[in-house]
């Protein structure tokens, strides 16, 4: 199958916000997912993320008529043990499209983005029933840090958060 991979554009938010929605979905998570301006926090002077997005010709285009297939969503961190870090927020494909490289090449474009501004790890969450997430970010040579180190992902949101920073 023809796709290509592609930094992304501000006109690529509305795509964006409606594969984020997608995957909210399938992890049924809709109603926690708020988005913020997706274009002023991904394409001012200093953005917050950045992506990827993965795109096929129109000719093999989705049975709802899209062109804009996948996203990987990403931003760079920092990290004690490895330095720059990059930071994977989101890997998504449509489901028509899985199967077909396009998840194994949005990975690669953010290894080597990382690579490229001198990055040592990606890291990111996988939720615990997703198999075949696990399966696939394995195959990549990725490991579970939660078994491995006994690392948890900890969180601190919301009102907890508020009350926090105005302490």
């Amino acid at each position: 199958m023809e796709f290509s991979i592609r930094p992304a554009t501000r006109d690529d938010c509305k795509d964006l916000a409606r594969m984020l929605r997608e995957l909210a979905d399938y992890h049924e998570i809709t109603e926690c997912v708020t988005q913020t301006d997706l274009e002023q926090d991904g394409f001012r002077e200093n953005p917050c993320f950045h992506f990827f997005i993965a795109e096929v010709p129109e000719q093999h285009k989705s049975k709802d008529g899209y062109t804009k297939i996948g996203m990987a969503f990403y931003y760079f961190s920092y990290s004690m043990i490895y330095s720059r870090s990059i930071s994977l927020e989101n890997l998504y494909v449509m489901d028509e499209f899985r199967g077909k490289g396009v998840g194994k090449a949005l990975f690669k474009k953010v290894a080597q983005e990382g690579v490229a501004a001198g990055c040592r790890e990606i890291s990111f969450i996988v939720i615990h029933w997703n198999k075949p997430a696990f399966g696939f970010y394995f195959s990549q040579g990725c490991q579970d840090m939660t078994i491995e180190k006994g690392y948890h992902l900890v969180s601190c949101s919301g009102a907890a958060m508020e009350r926090l920073g105005r302490s």
